[in-house]
């Protein structure tokens, strides 16, 4: 009687990579399929339309205009962050840590700000924190929370914009709050575990759902 021939062994599947978006076309898909998703967001890109798609590069560049755009007009921002890349050229971590504390606040950078680039721009050159978006978005957000002065909402932001992470989601941001307590007709405006749990809906198109209510926040109803 012939021997059982040895099985091969088992070989996991490496895990899917991440939907990103690109291009208008990715937009159109992911809101396509909120549409059939929630009718909230239907009823909002029937009002506004598809979202622009909004990228920064990855990296740490990307990362700084991230945290230069906080708390900030998008017009102030865009002044500062020219300022700013002009000052540190390349923009890079070493090229960064060289500069003045006080050539950097002249470029309209506050000290807080300054202070997490600084931290960033280290833990980056340490082998610390990795931006390029190889590793997972939990373990890239748990390297990002760990630099001083970066909370959820910046690597939030990073994993959305800068990454374009389909997926991604800022549920601490106020202006998506606030957009979704009018888009879903909410008696209140949702926390942001709350609004972390409405999102589970939304999934594998999150970032999609958000850029649908930036640009819904800024909207005004006929009427309203």
């Amino acid at each position: 009687m012939a021997a059982p021939k040895a099985r091969r062994p088992h070989k996991p599947r490496p895990p899917a990579r991440a939907r990103t978006l690109n291009t208008a076309r990715d937009i159109r898909a992911g809101t396509t399929a909120l549409k059939a998703l929630c009718p909230g967001l239907a009823r909002v890109h029937a009002l506004v339309g598809d979202p622009p798609l909004r990228r920064h590069p990855p990296g740490f560049s990307g990362l700084a205009q991230v945290i230069v755009g906080q708390q900030v007009s998008a017009a102030s921002a865009r002044a500062i962050w020219g300022r700013t890349a002009a000052l540190v050229d390349p923009f890079e971590p070493a090229s960064f840590l060289r500069e003045d504390d006080s050539a950097l606040r002249a470029a309209g950078l506050s000290g807080g700000k300054v202070r997490t680039l600084r931290a960033a721009a280290e833990a980056v050159l340490a082998g610390r924190l990795a931006l390029d978006g190889a590793q997972s978005i939990e373990v890239l957000r748990e390297d990002m929370l760990a630099v001083s002065g970066i909370g959820p909402w910046t690597a939030d932001i990073y994993i959305m914009f800068c990454l374009g992470h389909a997926d991604g989601f800022a549920p601490g941001d106020l202006a998506l709050q606030l957009a979704a307590q009018r888009a879903l007709q909410l008696e209140a405006r949702p926390s942001a575990q709350e609004l972390l749990e409405i999102s589970e809906r939304w999934r594998p198109w999150r970032g999609v759902a958000a850029r649908l209510l930036w640009v819904f926040h800024g909207f005004r109803e006929p009427g309203g």
